[in-house]
């Protein structure tokens, strides 16, 4: 980009306009949470690669899962750390648009990462005998990276229709991250393909994906109720029950940021969102597989009696 294009090399992030002993607590509350969610999702991780009961496909897409959450926090949550301690640190033009396309990219790969989840749990249990047949190693090696290819590919088409943009000011990004629309609205030219890029990305790995995800639940709630034993619908309904939960915290945000109506003050109600889509999912993920999934919990159960022999 030509100089006469871009005059802006840094942008200072706002953050949250609050006095400097609530940004203080925040940081120390904020810190903790970022290293639960470190320290939750490398356990997840430590677990399905010691345990040999958890080498299976769905634990391995978990263990996607689980990179893409901690990922996802790292692209974030230390830079809202930083302008919690020092509200006037900027982030350099390159620094701030190399975030928004990480965060892209770990975005949309979380979304595809779950329909291939819920996939994996139709397969399991609307075909238990064709399952092994059907979810082989090969085909699970390609759902995994093809989610993460498509995750970038998305992200690098908001990329280079971001970098084209004239920067030449206001600098201030009214966000605790550079947030594509955020960083958007302080382009000096015409973003309105872009805006619609970003409507139409949202459409595509939010209602399109979110949709086939409760198509598929629909046909596997239909089979669990068609289950005679009692310990078996139990059983499918737990294996069940911890996706959806993890499902419905990432898509209910998202869909209502970037997709739902707005209401009130949609910068401040997007921002809030966002610091729960990006510090509270990735740390609630792994209680909730870890809580309501017997077998990670039996493999806590077998890694504790190994260390206390």
């Amino acid at each position: 980009m030509g100089e006469n294009q871009t005059s802006i090399t840094e942008f200072l992030l706002l953050g949250f306009p609050l006095g400097p002993r609530i940004q203080m607590l925040l940081f120390g509350l904020f810190s903790l949470f970022y290293v639960l969610t470190l320290l939750g999702n490398g356990v997840i991780l430590g677990f399905i690669s010691l345990d040999s009961r958890l080498h299976t496909p769905m634990y391995f897409f978990l263990s996607h899962l689980a990179i893409v959450d901690t990922a996802y926090a790292c692209s974030t949550v230390p830079q809202m750390l930083v302008n919690l301690l020092n509200p006037a640190k900027p982030i350099s033009f390159t620094g701030c648009l190399t975030q928004t396309f990480l965060f892209l990219s770990f975005a949309h790969t979380e979304c595809l990462l779950l329909v291939v989840m819920s996939y994996d749990r139709y397969v399991a249990i609307c075909h238990p005998l064709r399952y092994s047949a059907i979810m082989t190693w090969r085909l699970c090696i390609i759902l995994a990276v093809t989610s993460w290819i498509l995750g970038v590919l998305l992200a690098l088409v908001h990329l280079v229709l971001l970098l084209p943009l004239p920067f030449c000011g206001p600098q201030k990004v009214n966000h605790f991250f550079c947030e594509i629309i955020a960083v958007l609205k302080l382009a000096c030219a015409d973003t309105h393909i872009n805006e619609v890029m970003v409507l139409a990305g949202a459409v595509s790995v939010l209602v399109g994906p979110f949709s086939s995800i409760v198509i598929s639940y629909i046909h596997i709630l239909c089979a669990i109720l068609k289950i005679q034993s009692g310990q078996g619908r139990q059983k499918a309904f737990s294996t069940c029950s911890s996706h959806l939960c993890v499902v419905g915290l990432f898509y209910a945000t998202a869909i209502i940021m970037y997709v739902g109506p707005r209401y009130g003050n949609p910068e401040d109600q997007k921002k809030y969102l966002l610091l729960f889509h990006s510090l509270f999912n990735p740390m609630l993920n792994p209680l909730i597989y870890s809580l309501r999934n017997k077998e990670v919990k039996g493999a806590l159960m077998r890694m504790l009696e190994k260390e206390g022999t």
